[in-house]
């Protein structure tokens, strides 16, 4: 959590001219509330099992960015349902950073604790191994801005081969010398 994953999804989806989703948004959106009121009402438990049933849906889709939120890899299921139908980006945040984007938001179920910390530190010792072996690129979110998070997921894409869709034809208005171009569509 606080790695970016929505951010950084939503700019490469947008370059992509790809649709994107946020696994946890879904999920608010399908249970109509936020998910602490999933997490109060529920539990971890309860929280996981929507979450596996969303990621099972948006990973059967082709063509799209999925953001999951950041404990959907603690589940076996998801992890497989990741690998298996789509490109894995790991963005790698240490948990000091995560802590300094994460310290004043209230949204956040697991941090609700009285070291929000230490909580980040052993989530991340947690999870960061399975990121790891789900991962087909992992890319360092410290320092760079989100464009250039997302200039670096496409490079990484397009250097193993990933085929971009056509961008969207914008059509010439003029030539080099000034004169208005033909139109050769017929």
């Amino acid at each position: 959590m606080g790695a970016g994953k929505t951010t950084v999804g939503r700019t490469v989806a947008r370059r992509l001219n790809y649709p994107f989703f946020d696994s946890d948004h879904e999920l608010e959106a399908r249970c109509g509330v936020k998910i602490p009121v999933i997490f109060e009402h529920e539990g971890e438990a309860g929280f996981r099992d929507r979450e596996e049933q969303v990621i099972a849906e948006l990973t059967s889709r082709s063509g799209i960015v999925l953001a999951t939120g950041g404990g959907a890899v603690l589940r076996e299921a998801n992890r497989a349902a990741l690998k298996a139908n789509g490109t894995v980006v790991y963005l790698r945040a240490s948990p000091h950073d995560l802590w300094l984007r994460t310290r004043h938001d209230r949204n956040r179920p697991l941090l609700q604790t009285e070291d929000p910390k230490g909580r980040l530190e052993a989530l991340y010792a947690q999870r960061d191994p399975l990121y790891r072996d789900v991962a087909d690129f992992i890319i360092e979110t410290g320092k760079p801005t989100v464009a250039q998070l997302a200039n670096m997921v496409l490079m990484q894409l397009e250097m193993a081969g990933f085929v971009f869709p056509p961008a969207e034809a914008v059509p010439d208005t003029e030539t080099v010398s000034g004169a208005p171009a033909q139109d050769t569509h017929s």
